[in-house]
């Protein structure tokens, strides 16, 4: 069996190596990086929700298995909903590996948006199985996790493996405030997810924070709760 590396991500290469494409046109360059340095099983992790006034964070990881393109797979931020739906299907059938971590407001009132991110993506790597061998996070934190990992800035527009974990974490969250609406209808959580939209600030001004609200978040502190 062959010994897998035991080494940091600031080993992996730094500069583009032409044998391997480009990282502005290749989706895979990064995870190529990775194949080189040894690493077979590649997670992908990004999250969804950290600038709502309301409801969870959530993550997701994926492993994509060497071969699968995933060719309508990109940044769930500049695809339509019925393309993230379609998109969720396929991932959900395809990868090798998918995790989700979800961190609910009160964590995030408790902490803050951060850390809860972190945890959130903490949890969706450790949900994989099987485990990954090297992480791609989107952003510039690392997860705190004992694992090798390297952190791309707008990860979701370079890495199919992100791009993959984005439009999961983005579609599961979405499924979550829409729940929510059932609950909570006089928010509208099912139309702008917890956003800070013009009717969503209107329906606060007018009802106070629900339940799920985040309550040390500009725009939810110090309103009154109210019955809903």
């Amino acid at each position: 069996m062959t010994q897998k590396p035991v080494c940091p991500p600031k080993n992996l290469p730094l500069f583009p190596d032409e044998s391997l494409g480009s990282p502005t046109r290749d989706p895979f360059f990064h995870e190529g990086l990775a194949q080189k340095a040894g690493y077979d099983l590649i997670a992908g992790v990004d999250e969804a929700g950290r600038g709502p006034l309301a409801g969870p964070v959530v993550a997701a990881a994926v492993i994509i298995p060497q071969g699968t393109d995933l060719a309508g797979v990109r940044d769930s931020k500049k695809m339509t909903p019925g393309a993230r739906e379609k998109a969720f299907s396929d991932i959900c059938h395809r990868v090798l590996a998918m995790g989700i971590g979800v961190v609910s407001h009160d964590y995030i009132d408790k902490f803050n948006i951060l850390r809860a991110a972190l945890e959130a993506m903490r949890q969706a790597v450790t949900a994989l199985a099987p485990q990954p061998e090297f992480v791609l996070v989107d952003g510039i934190h690392e997860i705190p996790l004992p694992v090798p990992q390297r952190c791309l800035k707008k990860g979701d527009q370079i890495s199919r493996s992100i791009s993959a974990a984005s439009v999961v974490a983005k579609v599961y969250r979405d499924r979550i405030m829409r729940s929510y609406h059932q609950m909570y209808p006089v928010y509208d959580f099912d139309r702008h997810k917890g956003y800070g939209t013009r009717q969503h600030l209107k329906a606060l001004r007018k009802y106070g924070p629900s339940p799920i609200h985040r309550k040390t978040f500009k725009g939810v502190s110090g309103l009154d709760k109210r019955k809903t």
